[in-house]
């Protein structure tokens, strides 16, 4: 199963505009709160200048990226928890990601009407938390109600109860469920349970062509502190400007990002950082045939990664044939890597590293 994010905030914010940023989607967008209630679903790329090496030195048959499932889900109200505007639609819809794109608005366009009457950054990351955190309560509630009244209470139950009530303090505390200090029984006896203040989120601050030319936003310092208090990943980014950027063929995106300032696209700089906050790295294989970005877990082993590619890879593996994607880059020739001796021969327990170019030996 693809691992996915998705992507939230309250009406117009431009929760849809990044969505196609990052998917090439083309959804419709809207000015007003239209009270959408309807979910997209596409497949991001993750950009990777590995892969457009790698794609340059072997000039493959087909080039293929690591990719992330996106949801752009309806605008969260005050109230969503209780089902208000298209609550239900919501929760239900990021219940089933693995990390949140908290869109917040920071840009001002007086003909893109705000859904609160004015902007406010800190306000608008509180409607939407507590929105999660109500969530969750309303979630613990109705479990400890039928722990309690069950007829035969089972050690398990006693287990769950005790961690329910932890989780239920934090949030009560306006806390998150991933701050909860669980033993690792309790967090296996609630590992059916899918807490939304559990999830890795990045937020994602959209700013207007003055902002980001100024560097600069309003209640800036007290967003960043908001961030790093509760340790979530934080970019600043005007989504005006990389819907121009996309439309340039990339002669033109380098004079632009130059004029602006900025080195990269700040859509390659979310992409990344989502990647990177749900824990993946990617490996690499290459040949004429094909280059490609292999996404795994951090921590997996080569015998692990292997199955990645196909199950009878993994079950007759017998070495890794591996190289550092960064001493190919500096070196410029496999033959060269061989010759300083920077190509190694792995075992099944080697651990893989983001960027390992990776042939498999294999026998079945």
């Amino acid at each position: 199963m693809a691992l996915s994010c998705g992507i939230i905030g309250l009406p117009v914010v431009g929760k849809t505009t990044f969505f196609n940023l990052l998917t090439n989607a083309q959804v419709e967008t809207s000015q007003f709160f239209s009270g959408k209630t309807s979910t997209n679903f596409h497949l991001a790329t993750i950009p990777d200048d590995r892969i457009d090496f790698l794609a340059g030195m072997y000039k493959p048959k087909k080039t293929t990226y690591a990719t992330l499932e996106v949801t752009d889900v309806p605008g969260l109200v005050r109230g969503s928890s209780q089902g208000q505007g298209a609550g239900n639609e919501f929760l239900t819809a990021i219940r089933e990601v693995d990390a949140l794109i908290h869109i917040v608005r920071a840009f001002r366009n007086e003909n893109v009407l705000h859904v609160d009457g004015s902007i406010d950054l800190l306000r608008d990351l509180e409607t939407v938390n507590l929105e999660l955190l109500f969530a969750d309560l309303q979630l613990i509630e109705k479990r400890i109600e039928r722990i309690n009244t069950a007829k035969k209470k089972t050690k398990e139950h006693e287990l769950e109860l005790a961690a329910m009530l932890k989780c239920k303090d934090t949030l009560e505390s306006e806390k998150h469920i991933y701050q909860v200090d669980l033993s690792e029984d309790e967090r296996q006896v609630l590992r059916h349970i899918t807490f939304l203040t559990e999830k890795p989120m990045i937020i994602v601050v959209n700013l207007d062509e003055e902002q980001l030319a100024e560097r600069e936003f309003p209640q800036q310092r007290e967003v960043e502190a908001y961030a790093r208090e509760r340790e979530i990943p934080m970019l600043a980014i005007c989504a005006k400007v990389e819907a121009e950027l996309n439309e340039l063929g990339p002669e033109d995106q380098a004079v632009f990002m130059e004029e602006l300032g900025i080195t990269e696209p700040g859509i390659k700089r979310l992409a990344q950082v989502v990647y990177d906050r749900l824990g993946l790295i990617s490996f690499l294989t290459a040949g004429e045939d094909e280059v490609r970005a292999w996404t795994i877990k951090k921590g997996l082993n080569a015998k692990q990664a292997a199955g990645k590619i196909h199950s009878d890879i993994e079950r007759g593996f017998i070495r890794a044939e591996v190289v550092a994607f960064n001493d190919l880059k500096e070196l410029g020739s496999m033959a060269k890597v061989k010759e300083k001796g920077l190509a190694r021969l792995e075992g099944k327990d080697y651990i893989v590293q983001d960027g390992d170019i990776i042939n498999f030996r294999f026998n079945i």
